[in-house]
């Protein structure tokens, strides 16, 4: 079977695509040509793994309790059902427990739903920043722009998206600078810088964000997607650190590049 060279859609058609990538139901090929299509089209691709990541989340939600008395009631209604018909009929039927199973049924569904669905910043984000960075690891390089010189990748992220993050250069603590690139967080396009230790890269993301949001100057441990992260404020942007490095010298890496921000 020769692999499509690429798949028709229509307007309506790309999101159910990437919903049937989600859920396993391509084919190989078809897969296969998709997978392009969303390295090809970075809001595509977003879209993808907002699906991702909020299936995931849905199958991380614990299963609801259920009060012992709604299945009692529930009981209550499968003896009844089985009584004989005589005898059934000599009992009134109770409608007010019926309409307060219903009641508790539909509020335990939707409170269901709405956990589900109800989006949680932090680990979207963290589910993207991690998925940015192995798509770069896959990538014929992991950066749009290579070098090593600060005034050269602030200059040339700055150009491309107006805003910038301050390229520190931390060789010096065993953190090269490598270049820098763009990517696309939640349809946003971010400055990104790359740096190295040792075999490892490190992708430090700079989502750019409102003054008036309160700061956060520690760093703080994350993980998603089996890859170490560290997440900080500062008053211009929300930066995510994300590598396979051990925790110690990534967090190690944050260390310096805050106290190096400024020089």
């Amino acid at each position: 079977m020769t692999e499509p060279d690429h798949i028709a859609s229509g307007p309506g058609d790309d999101g159910l695509m990437i919903q049937a990538l989600a859920d396993g139901e391509l084919d190989a090929a078809t897969a296969l040509a998709l997978e392009r299509r969303l390295d090809a089209d970075p809001a595509l691709r977003a879209e993808y793994e907002r699906i991702v990541a909020l299936r995931r989340r849905i199958g991380s939600l614990p299963r609801p309790a259920v009060a012992e008395s709604f299945m009692v009631r529930i009981a209550a209604l499968g003896e009844k059902a089985a009584q004989p018909p005589a005898r059934r009929m000599s009992r009134a039927f109770d409608w007010r427990a019926l309409a307060a199973s219903i009641v508790v049924t539909a509020g335990l569904a939707s409170g269901a739903t709405y956990l589900a669905l109800k989006p949680d910043p932090g680990y979207l984000v963290a589910e993207a920043v991690a998925a940015s960075h192995r798509r770069a690891l896959l990538a014929a390089s992991p950066v749009d722009l290579v070098s090593s010189d600060r005034h050269r990748v602030k200059p040339w992220l700055d150009g491309k998206l107006g805003i910038s993050p301050p390229a520190t250069d931390l060789a010096g603590d065993g953190f090269p600078l490598v270049g820098g690139r763009i990517d696309v967080i939640g349809n946003q396009p971010v400055p990104a810088l790359v740096y190295r230790h040792g075999e490892h890269l490190i992708t430090l993301l700079a989502i750019p964000r409102s003054p008036r949001d309160a700061a956060m100057p520690t760093a703080r441990p994350v993980a998603a997607s089996g890859l170490v992260m560290t997440h900080w404020t500062d008053g211009a942007f929300a930066y995510w650190a994300v590598s396979d490095l051990d925790r110690a010298d990534l967090d190690r890496f944050a260390a310096r590049f805050r106290a190096n921000a400024g020089n």
